[in-house]
């Protein structure tokens, strides 16, 4: 079935693709980034032009075959982190947890006992070019994992959480609790006090359950309420019910506004600034209009001037 169609798709003869997938784990750039609001580092790993090209052409493929549940927000089409938050924007409590090293505790293994678990069986032919053009070898690895920065990342991570997303949402739904995740972030909110104590004991059996290896990082368990700030990948949630991206992130984007007036900004900064309001507007989409009122319309439009470089 996969081979088959990436014959067909890549005019590539069947042997071919198999030969290119033995070799593929290794033909990736491997770097390193900072994550942020950590001194850390996550290691990215790069498909060569070749490889991402296949990648591609599988993941439009894959993407009509494996399921991703509707709780899983992250590289869908029409979603994203204002979709996400907002589905507990009404919350009073709330709790926050993720997954440790989430795309590489990915495996072939768990990748196929997922998809097996699912009623999707591959041949022994699929499975070899599935095994070569989805993971990655890892030097601190002993097998392969998947990789960050593979366009079929993002899909196979989706799929292979469907099994938890399923199960977890159902509990939630018994409990009025909402559930959602964003790629490794899980947030779970609800009006009833004292629901969410239990939580993280009951995720981490559910994940020894459903998706063996993929574990939470403790370190990162949030509990929190109204009384409190709360934020949801990124977004603040007002106690008011609505979104926003937050004081702090306000101060700054008006404070870089006001020194564009006086022309010192760089190229880049009015660039980054450029994101900053964009990424303000999709959230609040008030804000755009408060800040042309308080600055004027010609100064935003020197702004995007200034970050085309003219």
């Amino acid at each position: 079935m996969i081979v088959e169609h990436l014959s067909e798709s890549l005019f590539m003869a069947e042997h071919d693709i198999i030969s290119f997938a033995l070799s593929s784990p290794h033909r990736y750039k491997v770097y390193e980034i900072a994550k942020r609001n950590s001194k850390k580092t996550r290691t990215i790993a790069h498909p060569s032009k070749e490889l991402k090209f296949i990648q591609r052409t599988l993941a439009e493929f894959l993407t009509g075959i494996l399921p991703v549940h509707e709780a899983a927000f992250a590289y869908q089409k029409g979603v994203g982190i204002k979709e996400n938050a907002k589905k507990h924007s009404n919350s009073k409590y709330l709790l926050k947890m993720d997954f440790k090293n989430f795309f590489p505790s990915i495996t072939p293994s768990l990748f196929f006992s997922v998809a097996e678990s699912n009623g999707i069986v591959f041949d022994k032919d699929d499975r070899l070019a599935l095994t070569g053009l989805l993971f990655w070898k890892a030097k601190d690895k002993d097998g392969l994992v998947l990789s960050i920065g593979a366009p079929t990342s993002p899909l196979i991570s989706n799929f292979v959480m469907h099994s938890f997303d399923k199960a977890i949402s159902v509990i939630c739904f018994n409990k009025k609790i909402t559930y959602t995740r964003y790629a490794d972030d899980i947030t779970f909110s609800t009006r009833i006090k004292n629901s969410l104590f239990e939580f993280p004991e009951l995720i981490s059996n559910l994940l020894n359950e459903t998706v063996k290896g993929i574990r939470v990082n403790t370190d990162k368990t949030i509990f929190t309420s109204k009384a409190h700030n709360r934020h949801v990948t990124g977004v603040t949630l007002t106690n008011e019910g609505g979104l926003s991206i937050g004081r702090e992130r306000k101060r700054l984007i008006s404070s870089m506004i006001h020194k564009s007036m006086f022309n010192i900004l760089t190229n880049d900064e009015a660039s980054t600034l450029l994101g900053f309001i964009s990424y303000a507007t999709h959230i609040e989409p008030e804000f755009l209009e408060r800040m042309t009122k308080k600055y004027g319309a010609e100064v935003l439009q020197n702004i995007k001037l200034k970050a085309a470089g003219s």
